[in-house]
Formats: C-alpha cells, structure tokens, sequence
C-alpha cells in the first residue's frame, strides 16, 4: 500500500542543541535503512520549511504506524497522512 506522508518538524527550542543532532543524527540513519529496505521510495524536502513528503510503501495501515512512530524525530513532528490507490489514467 502506498502512502503519501507529509512530515512537518516541530523541535522545541528547549531542547539541548547536543541533543537535537543526535536525534538529527539517527534520524537520517532510520530514514536511510527504510529507503535502502524499500519502505520509504521517496522523499523530497519541502523549500522553505522543516518538513518533508515523502511515498511511505507498506502493508497495512499498522505498518505505517510502526514505521512512523519509530523514527527519531516522531515525538516532535505534526504528520498527515493520505492513502494513495492507482490513477486510470496512469501509465
């Protein structure tokens, strides 16, 4: 199942700088093995903003959430979520 993920990061400023690159740090680790395993097949940065889109590939709606909630930066981001199903039209 595809989906379309639209990850807006929100970390607190009182949050420790040290803190927030390690989280930073593991959370490009996280986001790398995902795409390396084929769950995540695109991601693109949104200009402008501390945000992403992203095309999520899994199996079933809990997948997702697994997914999701195991990256580092989930407990400071705001995500939506669209389920995608093949265009018609598409070639």
């Amino acid at each position: 199942m595809l989906y379309c993920v639209e990850m807006q990061v929100n970390i607190p400023d009182s949050l420790e700088p040290s803190r927030v690159e390690a989280i930073k740090s593991a959370e490009k680790a996280r986001a790398i093995e995902l795409q390396k395993a084929g769950k995540w097949p695109h991601l693109w940065r949104v200009v402008g903003k501390y945000s992403n889109i992203s095309i999520l590939d899994v199996e079933s709606n809990d997948e997702l959430h697994q997914l999701l909630s195991s990256l580092p930066l989930f407990p400071y981001m705001t995500i939506q979520v669209t389920p995608l199903a093949r265009h018609p039209s598409a070639i």
